[in-house]
């Protein structure tokens, strides 16, 4: 079997804006947990497209990743994902091209065909453009082709040119998996938020999968949930903020990521915990010993060729902890 130590580990960061703090502790937290992901092995630092929600500062992605790349020297930057529907395939092929130039061989492009925020914030994105999920293998292909120059095409991103970044689909069921494996492109599956659909997506990307100018064999990523703490009091303590952060999303008002006593102190009913307990059970939570054992039952059943771990915690100085562990048993080990 597969061993932690034998694939890379990544991080995916949504820049949580927690309760009693700001974009501007968001940002300074983001940057400090991408210098530390670097000092500590992790391959890449994948930041998140959300919109109009008030625990997530990472709308304005590329510009993040601009700002992490600075920041520092060798990790891999990108995103995890640019939600394409969103956005003129033109402009992304721009921003990411002008990316990887100026940070040669450390930039990911993730695309995603979901809009990552509610019907009505997607509208005001979207203006008048009347772009949809329907359109996403066309804008796609549009997007990876303004990569390279075209005499014929009317329009060129110039800053693109010969400075095509990876590109990866991202997903959350089949249909992504089932593209990017026909395209024969990396794959990375949001096991965090649709573990149900895992073990199914998966499948049908390898089964899918055709060798390309890019990837002559599959490559599957897994973003998962990870809470790590010395102690699995600690660790379940502080995990509570992210179940009612969901909790709260669910119910269709998002609030900033709450504190331990926040959510400890929430009157939940019934239905609400029986939620929680669904949600939770996708996510790999206490101490190193206890996150040892999941993450190998994760790797057991998707052989998974990189894990991307998202840690939403209230304190950074928790959340910089729980990747200090990670690190830490992922070396050690056999």
């Amino acid at each position: 079997m597969t061993s932690l130590r034998d694939i890379p580990f990544s991080v995916l960061d949504l820049a949580p804006v927690v309760s009693g703090g700001d974009a501007r502790d968001a940002f300074r937290n983001t940057l400090d947990l991408a210098r530390n992901a670097e000092r500590l092995g992790y391959h890449r630092y994948w930041l998140a497209e959300h919109h109009n929600m008030p625990g997530i500062a990472s709308s304005a992605t590329a510009v993040l990743i601009g700002r992490v790349a600075d920041a520092t020297e060798r990790i891999r930057v990108g995103s995890g994902g640019v939600m394409l529907p969103n956005h003129a395939p033109l402009a992304v092929a721009e921003q990411f091209g002008t990316l990887e130039a100026l940070h040669p061989g450390r930039i990911d492009l993730g695309i995603g065909r979901a809009p990552g925020t509610d019907q009505r914030t997607a509208h005001a994105l979207r203006g008048s453009a009347g772009l949809g999920a329907e359109d996403f293998p066309q804008r796609l292909a549009e997007l990876i082709g303004y990569f390279e120059h075209d005499d014929d095409r009317a329009v060129n991103a110039v800053a693109a040119e010969g400075n095509r970044p990876p590109v990866w689909l991202l997903g959350s069921s089949g249909f992504s998996a089932q593209l990017a494996g026909m395209l024969g492109l990396p794959f990375s599956f949001a096991h965090h938020f649709s573990s149900e659909n895992t073990l199914p997506a998966v499948r049908l990307y390898r089964e899918s999968f055709r060798p390309s100018a890019v990837l002559d064999q599959p490559y599957v990523l897994l973003g998962a949930a990870v809470t790590c703490a010395d102690t699995e009091e600690q660790a379940r303590w502080i995990a509570g903020s992210y179940g009612l952060t969901f909790l709260s999303l669910r119910k269709g008002r998002p609030i900033p990521l709450p504190s331990p006593q926040e959510a400890a102190d929430y009157p939940y009913t019934d239905l609400d915990r029986a939620f929680l307990d669904d949600r939770m059970a996708s996510t790999i939570v206490g101490s190193p010993e206890t996150v040892r054992k999941g993450l190998e039952s994760l790797l057991a059943d998707t052989e998974a060729d990189e894990i991307m771990v998202t840690t939403m915690v209230h304190d950074h100085a928790d959340r910089l902890r729980s990747y200090e562990l990670l690190a830490d048993l992922v070396n050690e080990t056999p």
